[in-house]
């Protein structure tokens, strides 16, 4: 049993040092996501002209297109020192405190899912991010008092999947805002064929389009596939990943050719069967396919709202005729009128 345990600790270790070597270093080192690039480029070059910080950086869209990535290149691209943490880590404005006073000149504070931090915690934000001071109270009762602690100028990067819990006066004092989209098919192969030749992964052209028309236009996913593809060809064919080789994987995985999984197809299942097509409500269908709700909004949404699968509607979701289509359920004319009663 311990054998067991150490080798999946092992192989979960193994992932991640992977996903940290296979993180792009540098600007140039970016395979899509041009506008954001280009915008990067400028801030930086502007801000090591003027031999300051750069000014605070906002990242947000879906999970895995590349918020943390492009953090840790801001900061190698400043030469800055990077102190990452997570906004459900920090529970009390003391702890944001204890952070803030270790910063030093220059250096970035990211905060991954910024949108969930505390209500007092952000107050505490708020003055070190616009004038770079803390203010901390001493003492209690009428003996207190106010004492304002001056902090070196750093920067602070935040991401989030959830832009419209972030509370207004906390997105107002990020000076600049950067959504990332879903990477077309020609970025997703250009990076599958860098982490292939950074894992030293056999890997023809047709077998890479066959991953990156599944990877649901997500690095992240895209690297994921492209380890458990690896594995499979090493087990059952000859090491080399070809377009037959990877069908043959994906369809294990129960992946299908656009990209949707099990879960994908449970949700648009649902909708259909159980609820005639919708519209229905998240927390209904949540519940339905025993999943969490916010897992649906964050993970499966964005791409299936994307494939034109799903409609969000004032009374729910709604699945569309495509979605009815892939699944190989018959759409009927009653379906098409309740969609257009809708509106």
């Amino acid at each position: 049993m311990s054998d067991d345990g150490r080798l999946v600790g092992g192989a979960r270790q193994r992932d991640e040092r992977d996903n940290i070597a296979l993180r792009p270093k540098f600007l140039s080192d970016i395979i899509g996501q041009d506008r954001v690039r280009e915008n990067l480029q400028i801030i930086i070059e502007a801000a090591r002209a003027r031999e300051e910080p750069a000014d605070h950086i906002l990242f947000y869209g879906p999970p895995g297109l590349g918020k943390t990535s492009l953090a840790h290149v801001v900061a190698n691209e400043m030469g800055s020192t990077i102190r990452v943490t997570a906004g459900p880590s920090i529970e009390r404005a003391g702890d944001l405190a204890a952070i803030l006073t270790h910063m030093k000149q220059g250096d970035i504070l990211f905060i991954d899912e910024v949108h969930r931090l505390g209500r007092a915690v952000e107050e505490v934000l708020y003055p070190a991010m616009e004038d770079f001071a803390l203010d901390i109270v001493i003492g209690k009762g009428p003996a207190a008092k106010n004492v304002r602690l001056k902090l070196p100028r750093f920067t602070v990067i935040g991401a989030t999947t959830r832009l419209a819990l972030l509370a207004g006066p906390l997105r107002d004092r990020f000076g600049a805002r950067f959504r990332l989209d879903f990477y077309d098919e020609g970025a997703m192969a250009h990076i599958i064929d860098r982490a292939a030749a950074m894992l030293d992964v056999d890997i023809d052209t047709e077998g890479t389009a066959e991953i990156a028309r599944r990877s649901r236009g997500t690095p992240r996913v895209a690297l994921r596939i492209l380890r458990r593809v690896r594995d499979y060809s090493q087990v059952r064919a000859d090491g080399i990943i070809t377009a037959a080789v990877a069908a043959e994987a994906l369809a294990l995985m129960e992946i299908d050719p656009l990209g949707l999984d099990d879960v994908d197809r449970r949700i648009l299942g649902a909708i259909i069967e159980k609820f005639d097509g919708g519209p229905v409500g998240l927390d209904t269908i949540a519940a339905s396919i025993s999943e969490d709700s916010s897992t649906i909004m964050d993970v499966y949404e964005p791409y299936l709202l994307q494939l034109g699968f799903l409609e969000r509607t004032p009374r729910g979701r709604q699945a569309t005729r495509n979605a009815y289509e892939h699944l190989g359920i018959p759409y009927t004319n009653e379906n098409s009128n309740r969609q257009q009663s809708l509106f």
